[in-house]
């Protein structure tokens, strides 16, 4: 028997369009989050006027369809008008004003870059985008490791709006007070997806992905329940991916519940973002949690500060958290004689 004797033959997979999958992917249309588009749409109004927006700091846990709104309304924009350069910028990847400007640069079609300093590409920045208005948005705006650029922006560029998406609402506390007093933002919560919405779009995702007739309802139902108890859209394409993969290793025409429950197995090995995506500071924790996995978390502290961390008890804990919340650890709360603390082990999985 060959190695490859059991594959499908061309056009018999059972997944129609893969990218439908991807979290990035942006469908058609963004159902229950139309109140908060229509939110963004009016902070970014002014712009149409030639008059100066507003700023709105959108937070909310992930996978709940933060960036995806945020999109939504530029690809809206772009149809609408040519007047508003649409900004975005993911600060996990760009996390300093330099990679940022030179994102900027990029994004305003801008190449001369090598060799000029950061203030000489906000000139070029601010003399392009001034010329018309803009919309820029930070997401993941917690993981930036400096606000220069923020500050450049409310002071330097005329009309604008900045939109900022992160996870934590507390945030904003941890802003200059310089750059809080010219930001003044609007709030905007996205809150998780009830269990009907979560199914609904996990529907409307399967839709696009698999040809008609492929999932067995119970599997599908397996998948959207899974979802909703992670409360991670993220999880259940993954899930939906993986089910699908395992039915189309056996050949099979549909994806049943036993597929669903083999992907499900799985889930302690995945992580929504690669390791090497972290920012190094996130590396560097992520290297002391693997050597000392099941240590309280202020002794991983104290064992981070010995080591040469400079960030304070606070930022350490939140970037623990990200780390958890993307997968690549796992915490658990434990009571002790002094109250309270947080256990911090590694994966099973290195990523």
């Amino acid at each position: 028997m060959g190695l490859f004797d059991n594959i499908l033959k061309d056009g018999e997979s059972l997944i129609k369009m893969e990218e439908a999958l991807d979290f990035e992917f942006l469908p058609k249309s963004l159902p229950f989050r139309e109140k908060e588009q229509k939110f963004i749409a009016e902070i970014i109004k002014p712009l149409f006027q030639s008059r100066n927006g507003r700023n709105v700091v959108m937070h909310g846990p992930p996978g709940i369809g933060k960036t995806a709104a945020a999109r939504h309304v530029v690809r809206e924009l772009e149809e609408e008008t040519a007047d508003i350069y649409p900004i975005y910028i993911n600060c996990w990847q760009n996390n300093t004003t330099y990679k940022i400007m030179i994102e900027m640069c990029e994004q305003l079609g801008y190449r001369l870059v090598q060799n000029k300093k950061t203030v000489d590409l906000c000139k070029v920045v601010a003399s392009m985008v001034n010329k018309k208005s803009a919309v820029f948005i930070f997401d993941e705006i917690d993981k930036a490791e400096e606000y220069d650029f923020l500050y450049f922006i409310l002071e330097e560029i005329y009309k604008k709006s900045i939109v900022l998406i992160t996870n934590f609402k507390e945030w904003i506390a941890t802003l200059d007070s310089r750059i809080k007093s010219r930001l003044l933002p609007e709030l905007l919560e996205f809150k998780q997806y009830t269990e009907h919405e979560t199914k609904e779009i996990m529907k409307i995702r399967a839709g696009y992905a698999f040809p008609e007739g492929v999932w067995y309802d119970p599997a599908f139902t397996r998948i959207a329940k899974k979802t909703f108890e992670v409360k991670d859209i993220r999880t259940g394409l993954f899930l939906m991916r993986e089910a699908a993969l395992i039915a189309e290793g056996q050949s099979k025409k549909n994806v049943e519940l036993i597929d669903v429950e083999k992907a499900i197995a799985k889930l302690d090995d995945f992580s929504i973002k690669s390791s090497t995506d972290l920012e190094e500071d996130s590396k560097f924790i992520l290297s002391i949690v693997k050597e000392h996995s099941g240590k309280k978390i202020g002794d991983l502290y104290d064992i981070y500060q010995k080591k040469g961390g400079k960030h304070t008890y606070k930022t350490f804990q939140r970037k623990i958290s990200d780390l958890d919340k993307n997968q690549f650890i796992s915490t658990k709360k434990q009571k002790g004689t002094g109250g309270n603390t947080t256990i911090v082990e590694k994966k099973l999985t290195d990523y």
